[in-house]
């Protein structure tokens, strides 16, 4: 285990039973709240930005905001917030995607994703990789490219790698701790 991840995994807390009976709840807030972790974090991050040739960052809500703000700043990008539908004024486009129990919709407004911007999507936790497949079609239906995804932490159990291999089209899926 290299030093970035001792320091990340000491700072995130297991909360049993929340938010419901038989889950373990992977609380980032003591990392946010270390400034040398939180620092650490979005230097790893904005590093894979670099790497990857993104011109801009997707933010997924709402601790993908938190994460890719920071990122986008540190790596002299923009940053886009892909919300959950009916929370951004204006023309936006919309992408479906089923949940465990039912269905949700995300969104982003049409006019920040263009032809030719390379996007990485920058996310706290990969679970079943339901959110990040549906923001990678909407960015694919905006006309721009995918050059990755990043996460803090994969919950690999949950299967969402395998999920995301055929949308990601070979960009890359990087997180920087796999549980």
């Amino acid at each position: 285990m290299t030093d970035i991840e001792e320091l990340l995994l000491s700072r995130i807390r297991d909360v049993e039973d929340y938010p419901e009976q038989g889950v373990m709840f992977k609380d980032i807030t003591p990392l946010l709240a270390d400034p040398a972790a939180f620092t650490a974090l979005t230097d790893a991050l904005a590093e894979i930005a670099e790497r990857t040739g993104a011109t801009k960052i997707v933010g997924l809500e709402a601790r993908g905001f938190i994460l890719g703000a920071p990122v986008a700043v540190r790596a002299g990008l923009g940053f886009i917030p892909v919300r959950k539908a009916g929370k951004l004024p204006g023309a936006t486009l919309r992408q479906s995607y089923d949940l465990e129990y039912g269905s949700a919709e995300i969104e982003v407004h049409a006019e920040d994703l263009v032809s030719g911007d390379r996007i990485l999507i920058v996310d706290d936790v990969l679970a079943t990789g339901g959110t990040a497949e549906a923001a990678i079609q909407l960015i694919h239906r905006a006309g721009a490219e995918i050059a990755g995804v990043a996460v803090l932490m994969e919950l690999c159990f949950l299967a969402g790698r395998p999920r995301l291999e055929a949308a990601l089209r070979g960009a890359p899926l990087e997180a920087l701790l796999r549980v």
